[in-house]
């Protein structure tokens, strides 16, 4: 196997997916109709929904299978459906460089020459992190927000829980006081085709999160966003990458074979 996949996927292994922090402890129950869901959700989502484009420096740590990662990831996403992830190296070239674009992703691993072009995104991600995220599922996951929230069939548990379905997903509205502001705290996402998996967001500024956390049963991903710029112009030119004629094609059964092999620092 080429050394940059034994690498795969953020660099470096550290740690062990059983130090990682609880998870955050969501309400159960039927709850009761909750009379003042369109101002919770409004609250909670007035600030991600004007999220067009997003461009940011993001610190990862975690466990993808059961390997300890960490790495820093150069993340650029635009409406509708393009993405950029280059996965940065201490020194010379990146680890790789996945772009996305009206449904077609391309998967780059510059140190290796290997490629996979014209792949489905979500798939790529998948079998890079063991995420199941499309373009437009990855902005959405960065800024918090939902895709369809269902007041008519909102649920109240206690004074400052709110559960509304989204799609086939559940969101979790939290304030931590009856004067604080709605926020989606959590979203559960329900697959037809695979297990549920959750992501949290916490440190809000402005109304968005600058820490999520994506977990599943074979990934813990901790995100810490910075140098976060919102609603800038992302040019057609950031989401192509130059493949070299000399790279070699990779599958994504390779891809996933490779995925739980790290290289220790």
């Amino acid at each position: 196997m080429p050394a940059c996949l034994r690498g795969f996927v953020l660099m470096a292994a550290v740690g062990c997916a059983a130090c990682a922090p609880k998870l955050m402890k969501l309400p159960t129950g039927t709850g009761t109709p909750a009379p003042d869901i369109r101002d919770a959700i409004v609250e909670a989502t007035t600030a991600c929904q004007v999220v067009r484009s997003l461009s940011a420096e993001i610190g990862v740590s975690g466990s993808v299978g059961k390997q300890g990662l960490r790495g820093r990831l150069l993340i650029g996403v635009a409406s509708p459906d393009s993405a950029r992830i280059e996965a940065v190296a201490p020194f010379g070239q990146p680890v790789f460089i996945l772009v996305a674009k009206s449904g077609d992703a391309t998967l780059l691993l510059p140190r290796d020459q290997r490629v996979l072009e014209h792949g489905k995104p979500a798939e790529v991600l998948e079998a890079v992190a063991g995420i199941p995220l499309d373009a437009m599922d990855l902005r959405r996951a960065l800024v918090g927000c939902g895709a369809a929230l269902d007041g008519d069939a909102a649920r109240a548990i206690g004074n400052d829980w709110r559960v509304v379905p989204d799609g086939p997903d559940e969101a979790y509205l939290h304030r931590d006081a009856r004067s604080g502001p709605w926020r989606i705290v959590a979203i559960v996402h329900k697959r037809k085709d695979g297990p549920a998996w959750r992501a949290e967001y916490k440190d809000f500024a402005n109304g968005l999160p600058r820490s999520v956390r994506l977990a599943g049963p074979e990934f813990d991903l901790r995100l810490a966003l910075s140098q976060v710029d919102l609603n800038v112009a992302l040019g057609d030119e950031v989401f192509r990458v130059q493949v070299p004629r000399s790279a070699d094609p990779i599958t994504l059964d390779e891809l996933k074979r490779a995925r739980p092999g790290v290289r220790k620092d």
